[in-house]
C-alpha cells in the first residue's frame, strides 16, 4: 500500500482501476508562477488540449525541487537513479474534464533519466547542471542549461490551508499529466498524493532566464513551498 492511499477523498475523480507502477518523493519544492496570455501559450499546446485558466488568465509554473525515492513498484531503488534534483516549466490544461499539467520542459542532471522519460513518458526532459543545497529552512537552487539559468534561494514560511477555489489549490492539486509522442499521439499519465502541505514562501532570484523564450507577464504575488510529498505513479494511457 502506498502511503498516499490513506487520503483519497480530495481527488477530483476516482483512483485508476489499473495498479500503480512507480513511486517518488518530491521535497523542498517551490511553485513560482507567471501570467501568460492564451494566445501566446497556444503554440506550445496540442490542439486536442484545452488551456486551463484561472480568473481569465493562463499561467506558467516554474517548479524547482528535489526528487527522491524513485523506484518501480516492488523493486528496490537503483543507486544513481533514485535521487536527483529537477526543475520544470509547466502549464495547465484540460481533456475530458480532467485538469492536468502540460510540461514545456523538465531538466535533470541525470542522462539516463532523460533517456527513460523521453522514451517511455514522451516528456521533454533535458540534461542540465543542477545544484541544490538545503540549510535549515532555506533552499539554494542553481540550474543551468544552454542559455537557461535559475539561480535563487527560497524559504518556506507558515503553513497555509487555501480554500478549494483558490489559485493556490488550482495550481497545485493536479492528478495527471499530458504528453504527446513524435507521431502526435496524446497520452495521459495519472498520479496520486495527499493534498499538498503548502507553506507560504519567500524567494530571492539572482537570475532567471528559464522563461526567456516565453512572453510571460508579471509574476504571481504568491510563492508556495512544500517540504515533502509522496507520490504514486501510473503508466501512460493513450487517449
Amino acid at each position: 500500500m502506498h502511503p498516499s492511499f490513506e487520503f483519497i477523498n480530495h481527488r477530483p475523480w476516482p483512483l485508476p482501476e489499473k495498479p500503480w507502477r512507480g513511486r517518488q518523493t518530491w521535497t523542498d519544492l517551490a511553485f513560482i508562477h507567471y501570467e501568460i496570455t492564451e494566445a501566446d501559450l497556444r503554440p506550445y499546446i496540442p490542439d486536442e488540449l484545452e488551456i486551463d485558466t484561472f480568473d481569465g488568465a493562463a499561467w506558467i509554473g516554474l517548479v524547482p525541487f528535489d526528487m527522491k525515492g524513485i523506484a518501480f513498484r516492488g523493486l528496490p531503488k537503483v543507486p544513481g537513479l533514485s535521487h536527483f534534483p529537477e526543475i520544470n516549466v509547466r502549464t495547465y490544461v484540460i481533456r475530458d474534464g480532467k485538469p492536468g499539467v502540460w510540461f514545456l520542459s523538465l531538466d535533470v542532471p541525470n542522462p539516463v533519466a532523460v533517456w527513460g522519460a523521453r522514451k517511455f513518458f514522451h516528456l521533454p526532459y533535458h540534461r542540465a547542471d543542477i545544484r541544490l543545497t538545503v540549510d535549515g529552512k532555506q533552499t539554494s537552487y542553481y540550474a543551468k542549461r544552454d542559455t537557461r539559468l535559475f539561480d535563487g534561494v527560497y524559504s518556506g514560511g507558515s503553513f497555509i490551508d487555501p480554500p478549494a477555489d483558490s489559485f493556490e489549490r488550482w495550481a497545485s492539486e493536479r492528478y495527471c499529466l499530458y504528453s504527446q509522442d513524435t507521431t502526435g499521439r496524446l497520452y495521459r499519465g495519472q498520479i496520486h498524493h495527499k493534498t499538498w502541505p503548502l507553506q507560504s514562501a519567500t524567494l530571492h532570484l539572482n537570475e532567471q532566464t528559464y522563461l526567456h523564450n516565453l512572453n510571460v507577464k508579471d509574476r504571481h504575488p504568491v510563492i508556495l513551498f512544500s517540504k515533502s510529498i509522496d507520490v504514486a505513479i501510473w503508466l501512460l494511457e493513450q487517449i
